[in-house]
């Protein structure tokens, strides 16, 4: 009963979301603020009715940081309703082409001023980090990737791809590292899914580095986001002990 309350829920909700969410932005179209706009909305509704408590920590200056590269690990699609608070004005994703013959959801995706890439063409790879440089320079945005280049689905961090941290080098700005906890707990059927916690790292320039420190750099991040992980996976097992 639970999970079906749930199902129905979410896919009303989402549609009229989207539906409204796409009529707002034909008067605002690929206005990058757009993207922590209806990411905050989603994060309100959706995670009460996923039944999680969500503990977001950014970074605490980081109102002032100007643009910067987001890397966040990439569980499931429950990231979209998890992660979502933390999500910063003037922030756009990258995603697969693919995402904007979605009905509704990928309408709004691309109006809302994300970019799209092809994925499907690795020997345009290049040619995307050079996208997502321009994206930022001309735009003055930052940019949300996951390093991992795919959903995870339980298997721990994934190996992370150079892409974006050869593209924040080449934009000259720093890369922001962001660890969610444990998704794949959360069941549909179950009341309550218990605490998660997403928290912003400090900031890594990059403004001395050169291309070919992009692999150090991304070494560096991966540690520490493994670390990170761990720590408040074990944080929120206590936290969800004590229910």
């Amino acid at each position: 009963m639970v999970f079906l309350f749930r199902l129905i829920f979410v896919v009303i909700t989402g549609i009229i979301i989207c539906v409204l969410g796409v009529i707002f932005c034909l008067f605002n179209p690929r206005n990058p603020n757009n993207v922590a706009r209806f990411a905050h909305l989603f994060s309100f509704l959706f995670q009460p009715i996923f039944g999680v408590k969500v503990i977001t920590r950014p970074y605490s200056k980081i109102s002032n940081m100007g643009s910067c590269v987001y890397i966040a690990n990439h569980q499931n699609n429950y990231d979209m309703v998890v992660a979502a608070e933390i999500v910063q004005p003037k922030t756009v994703t990258v995603g697969k082409k693919s995402l904007a013959l979605i009905p509704f959801f990928g309408q709004l995706y691309y109006l809302t001023g994300n970019i799209l890439i092809d994925r499907n063409n690795k020997s345009k790879a290049r040619d995307t980090i050079e996208q997502v440089v321009r994206e930022i320079q001309d735009r003055g945005i930052s940019i949300w990737m996951f390093p991992e280049g795919t959903r995870s689905r339980g298997r721990g961090l994934l190996p992370f791809k150079t892409g974006a941290f050869k593209a924040a080098i080449a934009a000259g700005v720093p890369i922001v590292p962001i660890c969610v906890s444990e998704t794949n707990n959360i069941k549909l059927n179950r009341i309550n899914n218990g605490h998660m916690i997403v928290e912003m790292l400090d900031p890594i320039e990059t403004k001395n580095l050169h291309k070919e420190d992009a692999k150090s750099l991304m070494e560096q991040c991966y540690a520490q986001m493994s670390n990170k992980i761990a720590e408040i996976n074990a944080e929120v097992q206590q936290l969800n002990s004590q229910k």
